[in-house]
């Protein structure tokens, strides 16, 4: 079955108003934005080439309290802001049964970039992080599915390292953030 975001078109906030409204990390969510810089002419070029496109609607599940929010919307929102978009934030705890249709391997994970149709059908979604970080996540999951084993948080902990090494210390993922949207959104 296709999914549709229609209903919630319209419903959410824009990403000044989530970035104002924030009581948690706004610093160090400025800052991610603020070291932002187009990897290539040609990535700065393909979003705002998206002004001459209607037919496309963005909207972002996400929570500022999540640290993937906080390094990657800013990224998010950087590309989208001249491509004439529309972008809606959906805070997630205010939109969990939108959340629940939009899981990661089963469980709510933020953020979840959605690119819907002016209808509000879902063409393809770009979350919650760079796949190349993503991928210890997942590995970690299918190797871990009890959650109530004892060494379950351990484990989890040590992915979590690894995923902050595979983000890196500089904004190098910042590149792959772009490329990753860039390749979804030229899909359609």
């Amino acid at each position: 079955m296709a999914r549709s975001v229609a209903n919630k078109l319209n419903k959410g906030i824009s990403p000044r108003q989530f970035r104002e409204g924030m009581t948690k990390n706004q610093e160090a969510f400025d800052s991610w934005g603020e070291k932002f810089q187009w990897a290539s002419d040609e990535d700065r070029e393909f979003f705002e080439q998206l002004n001459n496109r209607d037919d496309l609607r963005v909207l972002i599940l996400m929570a500022e309290w999540c640290g993937d929010v906080v390094r990657n919307i800013p990224v998010v929102f950087r590309a989208l802001e001249n491509s004439g978009v529309p972008v809606e934030v959906l805070v997630m705890e205010e939109h969990l049964d939108t959340m629940d249709e939009f899981l990661t391997m089963g469980g709510r994970a933020v953020p979840v970039v959605i690119v819907a149709d002016t209808g509000g059908h879902v063409l393809g979604t770009w979350g919650p992080r760079p796949k190349h970080v993503q991928e210890a996540m997942t590995a970690f999951k299918l190797e871990n599915p009890d959650r109530e084993a004892p060494d379950y948080q351990d484990k989890l902990s040590q992915v979590r390292q690894e995923m902050g090494r595979r983000y890196g210390e500089g904004t190098e993922y910042q590149a792959v953030i772009v490329r990753e949207l860039r390749e979804l959104i030229s899909q359609f």
